[in-house]
């Protein structure tokens, strides 16, 4: 097929910088990109494929003649810019949370649900949060074998969830906490080093923070399966990149962790570490860098006869963000859906 011309929006940011690298590492078929951002940051030059692209600044008139425009700027960039590209005849991919919960704006993860790609009348498709991504992965597997009633979940989220000024600070708060310093927190609501914070994005009248009620309904659009019951709890901890899930599923009939690790094993975009003898299982620092999405420590809830609890761990910035998006686009392409 003829190369596309694709827009990186959000271009100098953590998400945006790894689009670039993922484009050239999965040589995506491009014929031109487009790096595009803030003014603040127009004019800055970043290599793709070792040639220099200078960085503009996303206007109206960014679009004329894009066919895929990849979006992580932030919502509100997204809700205005967003509807501007799809006019001008580009197909979205957006990493922000301003389209996931549109009815009319399909919300995809392509190991689970590739074919809702093609329904984007808006011309807007949806990543979702880097939480439920890793997440839906790991259980949809099972689900489609033994179908599941209800999940809890308890998340262990990386500094860079919020950005690279988030992975200095817990780097500048580390440096002081050892020092014997008082430590100040600028983007974290408590210190971060060597502390856990039960709080990631606002807290709702239900008393769930948003990013909990994420992991909610976003598993339950991408999965269609609005009846599965979900119970989230989402943590920042003091890590730079790597997001760790304990999940607890109860299933519709019983299912033994054996025949479980057997599914997980053979699905795509999975990969299986799990012996607790030789301390094998999956950790924020060696997947870090990774595509896949890693489970272990899968056994038996033996608080539930038709239950089973795992440990699912995934790069946040890759698999949870730059990776999930291209790979909406490749699916796109690979299904003549452009």
């Amino acid at each position: 097929m003829r190369g596309l011309h694709v827009a990186v929006v959000g271009a100098t940011g953590l998400v945006g910088r790894e689009f670039i690298k993922i484009l050239e590492q999965r040589n995506f078929p491009l014929t031109s990109i487009r790096l595009l951002a803030s003014d603040r940051s127009a004019g800055a030059k970043l290599y793709f494929k070792h040639e220099q692209v200078e960085v503009k600044e996303t206007t109206a008139h960014s679009f004329d003649g894009v066919d895929i425009a990849l979006f992580s700027a932030g919502a509100e960039i997204s809700s205005h810019f967003s509807p501007l590209a799809a006019r001008a005849g580009a197909v979205v991919v957006d990493n922000s949370s301003a389209f996931r919960m549109d009815p009319s704006v399909p919300l995809v993860v392509p190991e689970v649900n590739p074919d809702d790609a093609k329904n984007h009348e808006k011309g807007i498709i949806a990543n979702p949060n880097c939480s439920t991504i890793q997440m839906v992965v790991a259980i949809n597997p099972l689900h489609k074998a033994n179908p599941i009633k209800r999940i809890v979940v308890d998340s262990y989220q990386s500094a860079s969830g919020i950005g690279t000024a988030a992975m200095e600070e817990l780097v500048d708060q580390t440096k002081l906490a050892l020092e014997g310093r008082e430590v100040v927190p600028h983007l974290f609501p408590h210190q971060i080093a060597f502390n856990v914070l039960p709080e990631i994005d606002l807290f709702l009248d239900n008393a769930y923070s948003k990013e909990e009620w994420k992991m909610v309904e976003e598993t339950q659009k991408i999965m269609h399966a609005p009846d599965i019951g979900i119970s989230a709890t989402c943590v920042r901890v003091p890590v730079s990149i790597g997001h760790s899930e304990a999940i607890h599923i109860e299933f519709e009939r019983p299912m033994s962790p054996t025949e479980a690790r057997q599914i997980l094993a053979d699905s795509p975009g999975i990969k299986v570490q799990d012996d607790p003898g030789i301390s094998l299982y999956p950790h924020p620092w060696s997947v870090a860098g990774t595509d896949d999405v890693f489970v272990g420590r899968i056994r038996k809830d033996v608080s539930h006869e038709r239950g089973l609890a795992m440990w699912v761990v995934a790069d946040n910035i890759r698999k949870g963000a730059a990776l999930n998006t291209i790979q909406i686009a490749e699916t796109l392409i690979e299904k003549g859906w452009i």
